[in-house]
């Protein structure tokens, strides 16, 4: 109905079943991967916006010398012309020649409070902190509950022979103080 109003303002007279069967045949093609309609109607587009913007800078420039206001305002029009024209030619191009994505799985760590999701929550599974598993206990541990055995005690070396084991402590009784 959009298309049919904005046509009709300017003597053209459209069909509402004739745009309807248009642009469902369009949104199949879509659907299938053709998007070369999408292409066509961009790079009008982009021409269209073009011509706009020259024609806006030419009437800028017609006014520059006695309406500068005027000037200012169609300069104005250009550049949102022109730049509506790179940013169409920048979708085109992003059609023909979509970028390539690479997923990198590596955790940025920074000073200070900064949250790093670098796995996907599962599926069905919503992201929220959880209780993490101390990464040190188990590198120790051999097997479950098992913790490393770190070796023998080793033989008194010769150089402090004088040396003994401490014995037990005695400490006075707790007088309550």
């Amino acid at each position: 109905m959009t298309i049919k109003e904005y046509g009709s303002r300017y003597g053209d007279q459209l069909e509402v079943m004739g745009l309807v069967n248009a642009l469902s045949d369009q949104a199949k093609a879509v659907e299938a991967g053709n998007l070369g309609r999408a292409e066509q109607m961009l790079i009008v587009q982009a021409h269209t916006l073009d011509t706009i913007f020259n024609t806006l800078a030419r009437r800028a420039a017609r006014n520059m010398d006695e309406y500068l206001d005027a000037a200012e305002r169609f300069m104005r029009l250009a550049l949102k012309a022109q730049s509506q024209c790179r940013a169409t030619l920048e979708t085109l191009a992003l059609i023909k020649n979509p970028a390539s994505i690479a997923f990198v799985r590596q955790a940025n760590i920074a000073h200070g409070p900064q949250q790093v999701n670098n796995a996907p929550a599962p599926t069905g599974e919503a992201s929220r902190a959880r209780e993490t598993e101390n990464q040190q206990n188990r590198l120790l541990e051999a097997q479950h509950g098992e913790r490393l055995d770190v070796g023998t005690a080793g033989a008194p070396s010769a150089a402090n022979t004088d040396l003994e084991a401490l014995g037990a402590i005695h400490r006075p009784k707790d007088t309550g103080r």
